[in-house]
């Protein structure tokens, strides 16, 4: 039996890569592939957002009901794993990974989204989940607010068309039009919260995902972390 040198092992990945940009950039996938490749933990920030959503939805509050929305954050137990292989998201104890993807959830995430006091308390459990780091995050204010001194901030962004044509073949019967009048509703909502807004944070890389394929991604966010010796 023969081992490799020490010096050719690559050592695991111990830093932290926010990842952020609006719905259809490609977040999710890109961020799941880049931990997949480093060996490290994933953690996908809106999945917790969209969780409490359907709680909310779930116990009949209405979305706008700030004090309400907030007694269900007191109340339900949320959950989500971080291994890039496959994410399980659990509210008390239930699976809910594909009921937070569903239309309901998404038209109500941004408002539940926007409650200050919902923000505060989920980025300490992303704070506290990210820890020592060793960790691809992607959200919407990963640079900005949850972790701005993240080895790597990136900021994903694809044309409009691109986004709504990728949201729609998630779901073979949204028609493209309808999915990208919601998208440019979604954007405006997150962009022009109080808490937390959807921006560019300072000192991301841009990376314009319209005419990349994924793993193309992947590779220029993979040299990125190479140049400057993160690996």
């Amino acid at each position: 039996m023969t081992t490799q040198p020490a010096e050719s092992v690559a050592a695991p990945f111990t830093g932290v890569v926010a990842v952020d940009g609006p719905s259809g950039s490609g977040k999710s996938t890109v961020s799941r592939r880049l931990a997949a490749a480093l060996g490290a933990r994933y953690l996908d920030t809106g999945a917790m957002y969209r969780s409490l959503t359907w709680a909310v939805l779930e116990a009949g509050v209405d979305p706008q009901d700030t004090d309400c929305v907030i007694k269900v954050l007191g109340a339900a137990e949320l959950e989500i794993t971080t291994d890039p292989a496959g994410v399980t998201v659990t509210v008390d104890g239930r699976r809910v990974d594909a009921e937070i993807r569903g239309p309901e959830v998404t038209a109500a995430v941004s408002a539940v989204s926007a409650v200050p006091a919902v923000r505060t308390e989920l980025v300490d459990r992303q704070r506290a989940i990210i820890g020592a780091g060793g960790i691809v995050v992607e959200g919407r204010d990963i640079g900005t607010v949850v972790a701005p001194d993240a080895d790597l901030k990136v900021f994903l962004t694809a044309s409009a068309e691109a986004r709504a044509q990728r949201r729609s073949a998630e779901q073979p019967s949204a028609d493209v039009a309808a999915t990208q009048a919601d998208l440019a509703r979604r954007d405006a909502l997150d962009s022009s919260r109080a808490a937390s807004p959807l921006v560019q944070a300072d000192g991301a890389v841009v990376l314009d995902t319209t005419e990349l394929g994924i793993d193309q991604a992947v590779e220029k966010l993979l040299g990125l972390l190479s140049a400057g010796s993160r690996l």
